[in-house]
């Protein structure tokens, strides 16, 4: 082999190395970005799951003022029925 050829095939053996090295590190830097990216998922989801709790709690609430204003509304109406029929 002729030292050109031993001088082309060191070069050729380094490119490859480096190549290996930028498809890791390339890989390594996709790896954080998506460990970044769920990261910031899950906190999203925390925030919404406390929220749907939030909500949910709302609900509970304001269907009980719901039901406590119909039943008022109910007493209302036959007390009023109850007086138009006296007179």
């Amino acid at each position: 082999m002729t030292k050109f050829a031993e001088a082309q095939a060191r070069f050729s053996a380094a490119l490859d190395v480096l190549d290996k090295v930028i498809a890791q590190t390339s890989g390594q830097r996709q790896d954080a970005k998506m460990k970044a990216e769920i990261n910031a998922l899950k906190s999203e989801r925390e925030t919404l799951f406390a929220r749907i709790a939030t909500l949910e709690e709302e609900t509970r609430v304001l269907a009980g003022l719901t039901e406590e204003v119909e039943d008022r509304l109910d007493d209302a109406i036959a007390e009023i029925r109850d007086v138009l029929a006296h007179n």
